[in-house]
Parts: structure tokens; C-alpha cells; sequence
């Protein structure tokens, strides 16, 4: 099958009609409508083979993640999802894998009423990129230098669930299927962050880990914040791995959480945890900004626990390279990744 074939049998027609699109899939450019009165919210993600998943993963899984992580911060900036491109580069023209990674694509493209309005397609080892575009009113975006001492420190769902899960298949164990889910399916929190605007004062999505990306806000706003572990929202596996280890660095740092973490003023603080509850999305606060730089992470016997606020980083030492040498050393991956590159091809 060639590349255009696969675009017409599995792009043309991803996410429900809008009237923003003058010209979608098909031609050498998109023609698009910016609404009066609307700023324009862009962001562009890549996930990689053995990097941001593995090499057998679940196709539709990558095509619902790979979408996922760019409406994550369309959600963190309160903007509204509009459009979105893909460049997807294939070891082959594999038209099973192809149609599931449309599906997933797909699905979240309807949930979130997204429409696919073009890419590219290439030959190459397996990597996605996709772009999303979406709509924030004039000044209404939600950015990072707003928060303020005294604001609350919020974050929605639970936190350290993907990093329990990439934890077990890294170490070649059963994982619950929970668990895999919040890795693989993460839940872009859009409809929370539009309902954010108006409300919270600085926020972000957590795709590095709580410490790493809250930090971004503390040095965007020029302000520190200490956190409360004991009220970090933890499921249960992850509670009973930090009860008996000590260990919160899953929470803090392991990152793929895809929840949203925002700062408001204390007196809207039962209001946002009425709207949570209304959404299905439970909120919790977690600590308070403050005026002293840095990051303070007390623990729930009122002592620090020790953290160079950091999250997940491609280019620090040992990063993607010790992830890479676990995932080579599974045999069942290596043979899955074989297979991929062994199919037949397009040209």
C-alpha cells in the first residue's frame, strides 16, 4: 500500500465536521478559520518507539496517547481543541497497525471534537508527532507566571499511577490493567481546564512529574511552594509501594500522568472542588505557593523529604539510555520490534 493510499484509507476523514475548516486532508496546506476574539493555542509533541512507549504497544493505544499528551496542554492553558496534524513515520506499510492506530487517533478525535486537517507520512523507524491547535479567548489563558503567595497548590486525579506501571513492565512483571491503562490511555483533562479559567492563577500539565512541572510554574511566577505529602491523591498501588518503601519519587517525578496541577486563591477552593465533583474529576490540594524560592516537600511527619524537583529529562545523564538497554533486554520486545521491521516494503 502506498503512502497516499494510506492516507486516503486512514486519515481523510478523523474527527467530527467543522465549520473552521475551510480545507482539510488532502492538499498541499489546511485552510482554517480563526473565530473573532480568540487567540490561537498551539502545541506539537513526538512519541517515540522504546522512548514513550514500547515497541509493542498496543497500536491503538499509540494513537489515543499520541493525541492525548497534545490535547493534555491544550487543557493546561484552558484552550478549547480545534485541530490537529500528524506525521507518522513507519518501518512499513503495515495496514492492520495502521487501521487500530487510526481507531484510537480517531476516538479521541470525536471525544474531544478535534478534526485531523493533515501531516505527512514517512519511511523510518516508528515515531508520531502530532500538533494541535485550539482556540483561548483573548487574555483568558490559563499561563504559567500567575500564581501568587498564598495560592493553593491543586492537582486533579492521582498521581504516580503511569510510573507504577512503567515501573513492572520495565522490570519484565504482571502489571494491573489499571494501571497499564493510565499509562497507555491517559485522560486528557480538557473539559477541566476550560471550566479553570476565570478561577486558577498559574497552571500546568503533568507529563514530567509533579516536582518538575510544578517547578516550571514556581520559576515562571518568580515565587517557591511547599507541599504537603500526605495529601498527595495516590491509588492504592501506589500508596502501599510509598507506605513501604518511603519512596515518593513515583508521585513527585516519574511522570505520564497527564493530570493538570494549577494555583488559585484560597477563598475559590471549595468552588473548584464542587466543579471537580461535578466533572467526575476529583481535585485535591496539595500545598501553597510562598514567597521564599524553591521547592519544599514535607513529609507526614513533618519532615522534608529531599528532592531536586526535577522530572523526567530526554538528555540527562543516563536517561533515555538506561530505559533503552531495559527494553532491549526483554526479549519479547526485541521480538515484537523485529517483526515490525521485518514487514514488507511500501516501496
Amino acid at each position: 500500500m502506498s503512502e497516499f493510499d494510506l492516507i486516503r484509507a486512514f486519515f481523510t476523514d478523523i474527527g467530527p465536521k467543522r465549520a473552521d475548516v475551510a480545507l482539510g486532508v488532502g492538499d498541499d496546506c489546511a485552510l482554517l478559520a480563526l473565530p473573532e476574539g480568540q487567540c490561537l493555542a498551539v502545541s506539537i509533541d513526538t512519541l517515540s518507539a522504546g522512548i514513550h512507549f514500547f515497541p509493542d504497544c498496543a497500536p491503538e493505544a499509540i494513537g489515543h496517547k499520541s493525541l492525548a499528551v497534545g490535547l493534555s496542554d491544550l487543557a493546561a492553558m484552558g484552550a478549547a481543541p480545534a485541530w490537529s496534524t500528524l506525521a507518522l513515520t513507519l518501518p512499513s506499510a503495515d495496514q492492520a497497525w495502521v487501521r487500530a492506530f487510526s481507531a484510537g487517533f480517531a476516538a479521541l478525535s470525536k471525544t474531544h471534537g478535534i478534526r485531523l486537517v493533515g501531516g505527512d507520512t514517512t519511511r523510518g523507524p516508528l515515531s508520531v508527532t502530532v500538533q494541535v491547535h485550539g482556540y483561548v479567548p483573548v487574555g483568558a489563558a490559563v499561563r504559567r507566571d500567575g500564581a501568587r503567595p498564598g495560592d493553593l497548590v491543586c492537582v486533579s486525579g492521582t498521581l504516580g499511577d503511569a510510573g507504577l506501571a512503567l515501573r513492572g513492565l520495565l522490570a519484565g512483571e504482571a502489571v494491573d490493567p489499571a494501571l497499564r491503562r493510565r499509562l497507555e490511555y491517559p485522560t486528557p483533562r480538557v473539559e477541566l481546564g476550560l471550566r479553570l479559567r476565570g478561577l486558577a492563577t498559574a497552571m500546568i500539565d503533568l507529563s514530567d512529574g509533579l516536582a518538575g512541572d510544578l517547578g516550571h510554574i514556581l520559576a515562571a511566577s518568580g515565587v517557591g511552594a511547599e507541599l504537603d505529602l500526605v495529601h498527595l491523591p495516590l491509588s492504592p498501588p501506589v500508596a502501599d509501594v510509598v507506605a513501604r518503601t518511603g519512596d515518593w519519587s513515583l508521585p513527585l517525578s516519574s511522570g505520564d500522568d497527564y493530570e493538570l496541577c494549577f494555583c488559585l486563591p484560597a477563598e475559590r477552593a471549595r468552588e473548584v472542588r464542587e466543579l471537580g465533583a461535578g466533572l467526575d474529576c476529583p481535585i485535591r490540594t496539595v500545598g501553597r505557593i510562598r514567597a521564599k524560592a524553591g521547592l519544599a516537600c514535607r513529609l507526614p511527619d513533618g519532615g522534608l523529604y529531599a528532592t531536586d524537583g526535577s522530572g523526567y529529562d530526554h538528555f540527562a545523564a543516563g536517561g533515555d539510555a538506561a530505559r533503552l538497554i531495559a527494553l532491549r533486554d526483554k526479549s519479547r520486545i526485541s521480538a515484537a520490534t523485529q517483526s515490525l521491521h521485518s514487514q514488507p516494503s511500501a516501496r
